[in-house]
């Protein structure tokens, strides 16, 4: 077999007159007719252009030349020749040829379904795409984002090894505590009628890595969860796992906005500086999620006391509502040059928009010369100075209200504000903004079950000068919970940890978790609280959604090497399916599908 010396984007002009051997797989071929042929050889590092002169080698090599087609993998020996007054600037061996006089087959590519084409990806169907993965990953940028990938995780390596972090690894076959998502839930053979569950994270068991003293743990570990995929989240994904003895929210922050900006200078070479925090309340009020995009403008403004004589009906009956404490408002995006920018026939697509998330539409108006004009200006125009000094109003803008309980207008005009923003090209993609989100509720409200649930979850501890409210106020009490968010995308998420055990008795009773319950789910963990368990605190990034953002895709199916579908199948090896009928007999149970 041939043995590669170099790879197919090595070669440079200082190669010229030496011997060399590429391997790959044929990119393009050309057979001029006139005693050459053309290729371009490709492998993981780039192309190459290797040339025949079918006049100067034997009839063996001529026939296998002869015979070559796309995708086919060979290996070829020859010299490296200048390709004088041809150069191709667009590649980088592109001041060079191989002039090849020995060729391998290694093997034959019959029947392509996919050719492993950047130009081309777009226009192939996705199932096609990851049916015939493995061409699919063929393409350069298919590559590029492995490699980033792979980059990514060897930063990740170095900078938490440099700070001190142990990576561990935790168990995969663990106990269901079917808390958020579902479980994905495995049988046991050695135990009939017994269950594993696949980890949704390695939450307690890094907790319980602190009570045992490992002061900083990492794990860069895969977690499942049963739920819908989407494009942005896969039932199966990898996250950077970390934890921290003896430290408070500040220090958490610290060391993990370090290393964002290292994993940033070092792939892209860019300097995102330092990240601000930002309130939960804040966030919710300016933006309408706690993810905020502040690539662009248009934030949101509270006009309820401004409006609140209006004899707009829509308003008055928003006004009067009620929800988990909070009184109904009226809400407003203000459009400066709106009157132009935005067409009767996209206010109107607004409020159909919005209605999906149970509003029932925008009222609009605009700012004329003499007042508000059009929509729902005589509504509005007994308070246009009023809103004019609020919103700082100009002739030319729009202003898109909504109105209704303070969780369902924020929600939608969140929503809503980002819409807009697509819509006249507000966002500067160039941009990265990065920032922490801080002092979450601690507990949300559960209408239908009439009781508080944990907003992340039940080990996070409120803030400290908040302990008393978990009694007296515990719709007000704020956790120490943080999450960064970049350019609208929660990247990572974590929160001081509870160790103390008569507030972790204090939360469960609140979100209606016995003392024998708790045992039952989490026993193994209030144990190791029961034993010494420092003050400790944590975090999660997501692998997928860093690389997604490193590379520029919106699709997190671009950053697994074998991704699942919509539906959660992986249409390559088939699965899920079915298994063998023994199987099920070794684990001592029987198999019977119900009627959906």
């Amino acid at each position: 077999m041939l043995k590669r010396t170099h790879t197919c984007g090595a070669p440079r002009a200082e190669h010229a007159g030496t011997t060399v051997t590429l391997c790959g797989w044929v990119n393009t071929y050309r057979d001029q007719g006139k005693g050459l042929v053309f290729l371009d050889l490709r492998d993981r590092d780039g192309l190459c252009q290797v040339v025949f002169d079918l006049e100067d080698v034997p009839a063996e090599v001529v026939a296998a030349a002869r015979s070559l087609r796309r995708e086919d993998c060979i290996g070829v020996r020859g010299v490296m020749r200048a390709r004088a007054g041809q150069a191709n600037p667009r590649l980088a061996t592109g001041e060079v040829e191989l002039l090849a006089s020995e060729i391998e087959v290694f093997n034959k590519a019959v029947d392509l379904p996919i050719l492993p084409d950047e130009h081309d990806a777009d226009k192939i169907n996705e199932e096609t795409r990851l049916k015939y993965r493995y061409i699919d990953l063929r393409r350069p940028r298919m590559q590029q984002i492995l490699r980033t990938r792979h980059l990514v995780t060897k930063i990740t390596r170095d900078y938490f090894g440099e700070h001190g972090f142990t990576e561990i690894e935790t168990p995969l076959l663990i106990k269901s505590t079917p808390e958020g998502a579902r479980d994905f839930i495995v049988p046991s053979r050695l135990h009939p009628g017994q269950w594993y569950a696949l980890p949704q994270s390695p939450q307690l068991f890094k907790q319980i890595l602190m009570v045992a003293g490992f002061d900083r743990y990492l794990q860069i570990c895969r977690c499942l969860r049963d739920e819908d995929p989407r494009a942005d989240r896969q039932a199966e994904f990898t996250q950077i796992d970390l934890e921290m003895s003896f430290v408070d929210r500040e220090a958490v922050i610290q060391v993990m906005g370090g290393f964002v900006r290292t994993v940033w200078k070092k792939v892209l070479g860019y300097d995102i500086g330092e990240m601000p925090c930002m309130t939960w309340h804040e966030a919710m009020e300016r933006f309408g999620v706690d993810r905020p995009d502040v690539r662009f403008g248009l934030e949101i403004r509270d006009v309820s006391d401004t409006v609140r004589s209006s004899d707009f009906e829509v308003f008055q009956r928003a006004l009067a509502k009620q929800r988990t404490g909070r009184a109904g408002v009226v809400k407003c995006i203000r459009v400066p040059g709106g009157a132009e920018k935005l067409t009767r026939k996209m206010t109107d697509g607004y409020s159909d928009f919005v209605k999906q998330f149970k509003v029932g539409g925008v009222a609009v108006t605009k700012v004329g010369a003499n007042g508000f004009e059009s929509g729902v200006a005589k509504h509005v125009e007994p308070f246009r100075a009023a809103l004019t000094q609020q919103l700082g109003l100009e002739v030319g803008d729009t202003l898109l209200l909504v109105a209704d309980d303070w969780v369902t207008a924020t929600k939608a005009l969140g929503e809503l504000r980002l819409k807009v923003g697509r819509d006249l090209n507000l966002i500067d993609h160039s941009l990265w903004k990065f920032l922490w989100v801080v002092d979450f509720p601690m507990f949300d409200w559960d209408d239908e079950g009439k009781r508080w649930v944990a907003m992340h979850h039940p080990f996070t501890s409120p803030n400290p000068d908040q302990f008393h409210m978990l009694e007296s106020n515990p719709g007000a009490c704020l956790s120490a919970g943080y999450d960064m968010v970049v350019n609208g995308s929660e990247i990572a998420g974590g929160s001081i940890r509870i160790h103390n055990m008569d507030v972790q008795d204090k939360v469960f009773k609140l979100i209606g978790l016995t003392k024998a319950e708790a045992e039952v789910k989490f026993g193994f963990l209030l144990s190791a609280l029961r034993h010494g368990a420092p003050p400790h605190g944590g975090i999660a990034f997501g692998l997928d959604r860093l690389v997604m953002h490193l590379v520029g895709t919106d699709n997190i199916r671009d950053v697994i090497a074998f991704p699942k579908t919509q539906s959660g199948g992986d249409l390559m090896i088939d699965a899920p399916g079915p298994i063998d009928p023994q199987q099920i007999t070794d684990c001592g149970m029987k198999l019977t599908l119900l009627d959906n």
